[in-house]
């Protein structure tokens, strides 16, 4: 079992009237609602979070990619993990991940990937993603080609870590007269390749194909996540072989206090201010962005989707999150982990308008108490 702590480092201080006054905290929000001053502080905060990750016990940390929202403040998920190799010395560093197709050459993955891998000493993991939704709004790209683009850039960007430069890369969407980068990643042939999904069909099967490792996004019921697996490790048999644990990772909030009832009344008011306003957009979807088939997939899985809870009964029963004392959450914990089969969990502690200090509380007590007795 492997543990990484996710960080989205959103933004939690919208006005208290957002949910009546908006209609989404994506793409148009404006951005006179983001203070730098503030951001300054809390950029320093959450490096200092996800650093101490790895004095607690954690196997690796998480950053990730979206643009021009509340919901994560990391336009940039690089410049994050830069960060994150000078302050931790042995933790894996899990980039999940970098949008192919919004870069244009996917080149420069390959070579900030590169560098983040040299930086850390052999110990980046490399995500990579399609992008959501939302995102092809935010940077004008064609969405009908999204799934093209993105194969494409990944082939190159693989190529180019596997093959001696240089070379002239030539497919549908990319031209490179020099493919050559400077510097080569640290591990060989390359770092481990993180494929996030939400239950996309076309995505299950692309990375059974390519026996990458399929990341599952949280906020979805514990059904969705147990047809899921069960759909990778069919995949993975139609391509001849056995899925591995390691190949399978399971997205879950966590939060642990002393007691149950003091983890339900600290976490769960900035659970709701996550829910009700940072899911506000996030399934924003363009025209061609996803195949029929998929399309059909995630409108059957709507109701599912945690944006639609309403109670706190409707959040333990679906297993949105897992919340309560160092004992109720090692049991909940084992038990799902185990049922799903995956070998990786991505879990984190700070959600909404969580404060700092109750953040890095539930942190230690998960890292002290829980994941020593939740490992095989």
């Amino acid at each position: 079992m492997q543990y990484f702590f996710f960080h989205l480092m959103s933004w939690p201080y919208l006005p208290a009237d957002f949910d009546q006054r908006y209609d989404s905290a994506w793409i148009w929000l404006p951005n006179e609602l983001y203070d730098p001053v503030k951001g300054h502080t809390l950029y320093q905060e959450y490096i200092d979070t996800l650093a101490s990750a790895e004095e607690l016990g954690f196997d690796g940390i998480c950053v990730n990619e979206h643009h021009q929202n509340a919901y994560g403040l990391m336009p940039s998920p690089n410049v994050i993990a830069g960060a994150l190799t000078q302050r931790t010395k042995k933790v894996r560093i899990a980039v999940i991940g970098n949008a192919l197709p919004m870069y244009n050459p996917p080149l420069r993955v390959a070579e900030e990937y590169a560098m983040l891998d040299v930086l850390s000493g052999g110990r980046l993991i490399a995500g990579m993603v399609i992008g959501g939704g939302p995102e092809y709004y935010s940077y004008n790209v064609n969405p009908t080609y999204a799934r093209e683009r993105f194969r494409e850039a990944l082939d190159l960007v693989l190529k180019s870590w596997t093959t001696p430069g240089p070379f002239t890369w030539n497919s549908k969407h990319y031209f490179l007269r020099y493919v050559n980068p400077w510097p080569r990643p640290l591990q060989q042939p390359h770092p481990p390749i993180w494929i996030p999904g939400a239950g996309s069909l076309e995505t299950i099967e692309f990375v059974a194909q390519r026996r990458f490792a399929y990341m599952g996004i949280p906020y979805f019921h514990i059904d969705v996540f147990r047809k899921v697996f069960a759909l990778f490790r069919e995949a993975c048999a139609k391509n001849g072989y056995e899925a591995k644990p390691e190949q399978m990772g399971w997205g879950i909030p966590m939060y642990v206090a002393e007691t149950d009832r003091q983890a339900r009344e600290e976490f769960e008011p900035h659970l709701w201010y996550f829910v009700r306003n940072l899911l506000k957009g996030i399934t924003t979807t363009p025209p061609g962005y996803t195949s029929p088939r998929s399309a059909l997939t995630a409108m059957k899985n709507r109701g599912s989707f945690l944006y639609e809870k309403k109670t706190w009964s409707e959040i333990e029963d679906g297993c949105y999150a897992i919340v309560g004392s160092p004992k109720t959450v090692l049991q909940k914990l084992n038990h799902y982990r185990k049922e799903l089969g995956a070998g990786v969990v991505m879990t984190g502690c700070q959600t909404g308008t969580l404060p700092h200090h109750l953040a890095r509380k539930s942190m230690e007590l998960l890292g002290r108490e829980v994941l020593p007795y939740a490992r095989d």
